[in-house]
């Protein structure tokens, strides 16, 4: 009876301790998130792509110069739209996103390997901005964005954070 109490008591305080955990909870998209939010949520992701891109991943050109050309010019139309031009500085869409749109030469991008890009390309995130270009671009293409991402300098700012973007550099 005692072990019975003791567990009804343990679960009250856990229902307790979680709803006030979640009273807390900002669902706005304006405010940036916490350190911890924002921990949690980029290991989860890690782990996720990580986890999903085991999967067979159509082989990369052996031409890199060629493409990462390709890729570059790729990039200006497809992705440049959120990441901006450089991949280094959200355009105002990218910075208005939830999760931002992230700095492609952050030591965070960078530290995915290229299966993992590739996965991340190919399918998107979902519950963000990422789309899924699996369907509108061919395995080839999807390793050329992949082998430019490669080329962007990494951020040598330690919190990954990113510089405002220039005017020049703001997208349509």
């Amino acid at each position: 009876m005692k072990r019975l109490l003791w567990i009804a008591v343990t679960l009250l305080a856990l229902a307790l301790v979680g709803g006030a955990m979640a009273s807390q909870f900002n669902l706005s998209a304006l405010p940036e998130p916490g350190r911890t939010e924002s921990v949690i949520a980029t290991k989860a992701k890690h782990f996720l792509v990580r986890r999903a891109s085991r999967a067979s991943v159509a082989p990369a050109s052996a031409d890199t110069r060629a493409s990462i050309e390709e890729g570059d010019n790729l990039f200006g139309t497809e992705c440049s739209e959120c990441h901006g031009n450089t991949g280094r500085n959200p355009t105002d869409a990218g910075r208005w996103m939830y999760p931002r749109a992230a700095d492609l030469g952050s030591a965070d991008v960078q530290q995915y390997s290229d299966h993992e890009l590739f996965w991340i390309v190919e399918n998107g995130i979902r519950l963000s901005g990422m789309p899924a270009f699996g369907r509108v671009e061919s395995d080839e293409h999807i390793w050329d964005l992949v082998h430019f991402v490669r080329t962007l300098p990494v951020n040598p700012n330690p919190k990954g954070e990113t510089a405002h973007e220039d005017k020049t550099d703001s997208g349509p």
